[in-house]
């Protein structure tokens, strides 16, 4: 039984991880005023009739806070990388200057700041709602193993700390939100 309690409290915690990778990844696509490769991250560029990721055919750096420079590695390449920046919708003007394309990150309007954080606070509730789910599938487990035999304490004890985890986790959660509006808000 010691071993069907840990494996569920480990499942849950791993579930629960899975929710907080989401989210940051969901963070990192929503920008927040200053330049990060990342936010080139869904360009694909037809490469000899394949779409093909911009990190996998050019160098992305940022020389300062408002600039992307992407440095291809096969020049013929940078009218197509350029092509492909103005088809993904980003809101970006790329410009090449024969060697790179280079685009001018614009500042964020304050509406538009507005907008970011109701999206970062949507995929924050969308991860609360994961590590909801995994904390439901783990009690469920919880009541499974005490219709089995696991005594009454014993499975109010495993409730609890599956409990625990889960606030946890949603601190966490909350954390990571309140960073991202701070970053998103600081002009």
């Amino acid at each position: 039984m010691e071993d069907d309690i840990q494996f569920i409290k480990e499942s849950v915690a791993e579930d629960m991880n899975k929710a907080i990778a989401h989210l940051e990844k969901a963070m990192l696509k929503i920008r927040a005023g200053r330049a990060n490769p990342s936010m080139l991250e869904g360009v694909r560029v037809d490469y000899y009739g394949a779409l093909t990721p911009l990190s996998q055919l050019a160098n992305i750096n940022t020389p300062d806070a408002r600039t992307l420079m992407v440095q291809p590695w096969e020049k013929k390449l940078i009218h197509d990388i350029e092509r492909a920046i103005m088809h993904a919708n980003l809101g970006f003007n790329p410009q090449n200057n024969g060697d790179a394309v280079i685009i001018n990150i614009p500042p964020l309007t304050e509406e538009r700041r507005r907008t970011l954080v109701k999206m970062s606070r949507e995929a924050a509730e969308d991860a609360k709602v994961g590590v909801r789910s995994a904390r439901k599938e783990g009690m469920d487990e919880a009541k499974k193993l005490e219709k089995n035999g696991l005594a009454e304490d014993m499975a109010k004890d495993l409730e609890k700390q599956i409990q625990d985890i889960t606030n946890g986790f949603v601190v966490r959660i909350d954390k990571m939100t309140e960073e991202k509006e701070a970053e998103i808000m600081t002009v």
